[in-house]
């Protein structure tokens, strides 16, 4: 018995002196976001991927050349593109992600993106968030996909 005990102790009191930061925390909380966003996507479910953009006229998204202000426009934007007639979602995936705290209520964020098509053709790129901290949590607030 004694053998089991201290293995068990030991360990406990590593996992309490490594307890997660504030700052740590809201980096996971945001990687949390960008995760179900992935996950909605997966889905095919873009109501659900749009969740992690904040709901409002101000909401800025650029892809290539154009630029596009809010939420619903944003949605109307990935619906023609991947869900119009004869068009696919693929397989999503966000890698490399780079999330930096610009104080309590901002963060910015980089990363690459992947999409496989059925086909087997594959689309990718970068992407630079700006994330905003609302009372039901972080919300992207303007996107920037090339």
């Amino acid at each position: 018995m004694r053998r089991i005990l201290i293995p068990f102790v030991l360990c406990a009191s590593l996992a309490c002196a490594q307890q997660v930061s504030p700052a740590d925390a809201e980096r996971l909380a945001i990687r949390h976001l960008l995760e179900a966003q992935v996950d909605a996507w997966n889905r095919h479910d873009l109501e659900g991927f749009m969740k992690a953009y904040w709901r409002s006229d101000d909401l800025t998204f650029f892809s290539g050349a154009n630029a596009t202000e809010g939420w619903q426009t944003t949605l109307d934007h990935y619906r023609q593109r991947y869900q119009g007639e004869g068009k696919e979602m693929g397989k999503l995936d966000f890698y490399d992600l780079r999330v930096e705290l610009l104080g309590s209520d901002a963060a910015f964020v980089r990363g690459h993106w992947h999409l496989l098509m059925k086909s087997g053709h594959e689309q990718g790129g970068v992407f630079t968030l700006v994330l905003k901290k609302f009372p039901e949590g972080w919300r992207i607030v303007h996107d920037h996909t090339s």
